[in-house]
């Protein structure tokens, strides 16, 4: 097996990332218009946004993305940080790639000065869960949402 390499994205690895970002949306059954995903994209490379991404690699192919963003909170002066995406190419999961990435950023987070890293997953996603259960705690919290036109 070749060794696991988890790293920034650059300008150079649109063309990896896109078709795990794909990925993504298609395991949750969404369809993100392309012109979202471009800005997303630029996001991802402007120091100044608090959007970040990375890529997990073997070899010369991406196998796994993670997406986070740090928010402010009025319970804490540090930031939280959001683990917004997190996705592992089919045929690669349950061999540990999923919680490099978590690791990834818990540790991007406590080199910011977070004082919380949290995330949201699908009542049915219940392989990930697994692993959540081992790595993180239930907050209890339920998520209520309303789309604005």
């Amino acid at each position: 097996m070749t060794t696991l390499t988890i790293r920034p994205v650059s300008p150079d690895d649109h063309a990896a990332w896109l078709p795990l970002w794909q990925g993504y949306q298609r395991f949750y059954k969404s369809e993100i218009p392309e012109e979202t995903t471009a800005v997303t994209w630029q996001r991802f490379l402007d120091p100044a946004e608090p959007m970040h991404a990375t890529l997990a690699w073997q070899g010369e192919r991406a196998v796994g993305l993670v997406h986070w963003i740090f928010h402010r909170s009025c319970w804490t002066t540090g930031d939280y940080c959001y683990l917004q995406d997190l996705f592992v190419s089919e045929g690669q999961r349950g061999g540990g790639i999923g919680r490099q990435l978590i690791e990834h950023v818990y540790a991007q987070a406590k080199a910011a000065g977070a004082s919380r890293a949290h995330w949201l997953t699908h009542e049915t996603n219940l392989d990930a869960m697994q692993l959540y259960e081992r790595i993180a705690e239930r907050s209890g919290f339920i998520q209520y949402r309303k789309l604005l036109p």
